[in-house]
């Protein structure tokens, strides 16, 4: 019990504290009454004269560092690629004050002197009385900010009777907002163009567009969908390039070694993709791969050189790509430092890293400087943050997929929305899907497909559908001009796109019967430990659709990435580089006359190899072959890079070859080549190898000197410490007793991605069949004169000649009507 005296003591101290505290908010009172209030702060008079001066030469409306300009009112409300920079009555939360002070980051103007505390006090006061344009003028409006969770919107009285569904109807709200008059829809055509692009990546048949425009179902557009979407597998092979491109996965490329070095995860993800594995159960599976047959390789990330910075370590890649894929928030300069450009700071990229490093705290690194900070796991959102049960890696990425996919988040869904919707109408309903914090042309929309989505158990091929079956996505294209800030931005419709590198490709496939070839990478394993006398079984490739295909100079150049990196969106202008390669690029030329050749008929068959072998990896170094040339005149030694990291340092060498007969053998390196052009060292080369550049050919001519064997050994000469780590040579070696052709070294296996299509005989039918399935349409009469005239060959007139058909197939692939979807 308390003492009297003590207590009296204490009630003294007390009253005499509250008596304090009385009079001084008295004395306030007084002083804040007398006091002048400071006067009203203009953004014209004031605010703007500093910003020019200080920050428009990096925050201009050209520029636009961060997506941010500071050149007008309405530019500095609008804010940047992630939201507001400013939020009008209140200084302390907006991020200006904190860049112009260096609270977060480093201290703006960057590389420039800081602004003056005066100037500083300015822009905060200016702020506090709510960022009015003028002091006579209202408060700024606050700004938009998207919720945690998902409410599904209110769907508004139909404006337009055929606008019945409830995304029409949001969308016509939003549309007579507008005073925009109800829409017309593209025609059938187009629309069935449109949509077997969007589900399959092909352009449909001729057969199969007639019956589509000739059906007069009234609902034959909802059908026309439901049927593409019940192709597993077609549709799986064209969005798998979407998922490659946003998960980094490329089959057969490392960046350092096969223990260390990217995973390929095609072998759940194509699986994934042909069940329509449900989006929250697809994220899961990619952050937490406890299973078997999990794709482990999605966290792995690209380690480039083997020593790698604290910016790039596995665990780091993991945060940045997350954040980025399924959140849309941009991590990529927080891996160093604080962000320039939003609100997230050096430790919330860490503390996400956490949760997939092998260590369950991260000590912080500012720019590869350690700091005395450290971060455990933890979420950007604190409301959605768990804690995991124990430290241990697999508790802490199954924390990760829980809080990610989490029914509270609702960023998850509409990311992946807004990604799809920009994908199949060419803009995003937020302008872009990896800066999800902009500001959106309607929050009704997003939010109700959003929700949408959410209820329908995260069915991806359900959301395909939404979009396609809406008004929305069949409404005409309408070309952008330029690139508008969101607050002028408004929606009339989808917008023209470029087909895709693999959607170009495979049409040459669907219409000639040329496809891209498929070559697995063969088996790696422990050196065989006796010679080979056959050939690599698993060498003979396949035809396939291009997704399956290495990339090549004219697929990257037309935006095919070379997935290093996350690559939400690919370039939709044209380039240079593109220009060359669809005027005057050797693939390209190559592929449409082997494609006119089997269109008519005239294309012979490919000559087989006597033998062909992957030699690669780590330990797979060498490859012996003892083979039958009792029948040969000729040799060809052919050595081809697939997928080498350095293929300029890989030194593959013919080692041992000796070639046998009656008399005895004799080492190949004693017989001059009639082209040793691929020789390293000159044409004399070893006693007993042959070491050549890589790629390379050598040809001999063996007529007449009664050698029936061929036998030696195709290795790799670099040092095994290289092989191991760095080089990771990927090569295949061969041998042709008849010339070879350079395009199909390996002849493919029977069977196409697509029924082939019949040879065309006459000149006629060549120009009805490249017409009717690139562009859908008969020629007019003018292009069939000109068509007939560039395809008929001058000698055999009715007949048309190779040359004049690939002629009329780039003709026709370089129209715009063919390379966009509109």
């Amino acid at each position: 019990m308390m003492p009297r005296a003590l207590f009296t003591a204490l009630a003294t101290s007390m009253a005499a504290l509250v008596w304090a505290h009385a009079a001084n908010q008295a004395d306030r009172a007084v002083v804040s009454q007398s006091a002048a209030a400071p006067p009203m702060v203009g953004y014209e008079g004031q605010i703007k004269p500093l910003f020019d001066a200080q920050c428009v030469e990096c925050h201009s409306q050209d520029k636009r560092k961060g997506g941010l300009s500071l050149a007008a009112y309405a530019d500095v409300l609008d804010g940047g690629r992630t939201g507001a920079v400013i939020r009008p009555g209140n200084p302390v939360g907006s991020l200006m004050i904190d860049r112009l002070t260096g609270r977060v980051g480093d201290r703006m103007p960057l590389g420039r002197p800081p602004l003056s505390d005066a100037e500083i006090a300015i822009v905060r006061l200016w702020i506090d009385q709510g960022a009015r344009a003028t002091p006579s003028a209202s408060p700024a409006p606050p700004p938009w900010e998207a919720p945690m969770a998902l409410q599904r919107p209110a769907v508004p009285n139909a404006v337009w009777p055929a606008w019945s569904r409830p995304l029409d109807r949001i969308v016509a709200s939003y549309l007579s907002r507008q005073d925009t008059a109800e829409p017309g829809l593209v025609g059938d055509a187009l629309f069935a163009r449109r949509t077997y692009l969007d589900v399959w990546g092909l352009l449909p048949s001729p057969a199969e567009l007639h019956a589509f425009v000739s059906d007069r179902s009234p609902d034959k557009r909802d059908r026309l969908v439901a049927t593409l979407l019940a192709d597993n597998q077609k549709y799986a092979e064209h969005w798998i390039s979407f998922w490659n491109d946003l998960l980094r996965n490329e089959d057969g490329v490392t960046y350092y070694s096969e223990e260390n070095g990217r995973k390929s995860i095609t072998e759940w993800l194509l699986p994934a993709l042909t069940s329509n594995l449900h989006y929250d159960q697809f994220v899961a599976k990619l952050l937490n791969p406890a299973g078997p047959g999990d794709p482990e390789g999605f966290l792995i990330g690209v380690n480039w050189r083997g020593e790698t910075s604290a910016a790039v370590t596995p665990w780091m890649q993991a945060s940045q790509n997350t954040a980025q894929i399924f959140l849309g928030i941009n991590l990529k300069c927080n891996a160093c430092h604080d962000s320039f450009i939003n609100k997230w700071t050096l430790k919330d990229a860490y503390a996400l890293a956490a949760f997939f490093s092998p260590e369950p705290t991260l000590q912080l690194y500012r720019c590869d400087v350690a700091r005395a900070q450290y971060a455990g796991p933890a979420f950007l959102y604190p409301e959605l943050n768990r804690v995991p049960p124990s430290s241990s890696l697999a508790d802490r990425r199954a924390t990760a997929a829980a809080i990610f996919t989490d029914r509270r988040n609702g960023r998850m869904p509409r990311t992946v929305v807004n990604r799809f919707w920009e994908r199949l109408l060419g803009r995003g309903i937020v302008p872009i899907s990896d800066e999800m914090d902009g500001v959106p042309w309607s929050a009704e929309v997003l939010d109700w497909v959003a929700s949408d989505f959410v209820e329908h158990e995260y069915d991806l091929k359900h959301l395909i559908a939404t979009i396609l079956t809406s008004r929305a996505y069949q409404m005409t294209a309408v070309a952008r001009a330029g690139d508008p800030p969101a607050r002028i931005y408004t929606f009339h419709g989808p917008e023209p796109r470029r087909l895709t590198a693999e959607q170009f490709a495979d049409a040459i496939g669907s219409l000639t019967g040329e496809w891209s070839v498929f070559r697995p990478a063969g088996p790696r394993g422990p050196t065989p430990p006796a010679p080979r006398t056959d050939s690599d079984p698993l060498s003979a490739g396949v035809y396939a659709r291009e997704w399956r295909a290495a990339s090549s100079q004219l697929t990257r150049a037309l935006g095919r990435p070379i997935r290093d990196q996350v690559t939400s969106t690919r370039a939709i202008q044209a380039t240079t580089l593109q220009a060359l390669e669809l005027v005057n690029g050797e693939i390209l030329s190559r592929w449409l006359m082997r494609g006119a050749r089997r269109m008519i008929g005239e294309l012979p068959p490919e000559p087989p190899s006597l033998f062909n072998a992957l030699v690669g990896g780590r330990n797979a170094i060498q490859r012996g072959f003892d083979i039958d040339i009792s029948q040969s005149s000729t040799l060809w030694l052919l050595v081809s890079d697939t997928g080498s990291n350095a293929p300029e340092r890989v030194l593959p060498v013919w080692s041992g070859v000796e070639l046998a007969g009656p008399d005895g053998a004799v080492l190949l390196p004693s017989l001059a080549p009639t082209d040793g052009a691929g020789l390293r060292g000159g044409a004399t080369n070893g006693a007993r190898g042959l070491s050549v550049k890589n790629p390379s050919h050598l040809v001999y001519d063996i007529t007449g000197k009664g050698f029936t064997r061929l036998r030696g050994t195709a290795e790799v000469e670099n040092p095994r410490r290289e092989i191991g780590s760095t080089l990771n040579p990927q090569l295949r070696f061969f041998v042709f007793d008849v010339k070879p052709n350079m395009d199909r070294l390996i002849p493919p296996a029977e069977g196409l991605p697509l029924p082939r299509p019949p040879i065309v005989r006459s000149v006629r039918e060549v120009v009805d069949r490249i017409f009717l399935s690139a562009l859908h349409r008969l020629p007019s009469d003018a292009e069939r004169r000109d068509a007939e005239a560039a395809v008929t060959d001058p000698q055999r007139p009715g007949t048309p000649s190779p040359e004049g058909v690939a002629d009329l197939l780039w003709a026709v692939l370089m129209k715009p009507e063919f390379q966009l979807i509109y």
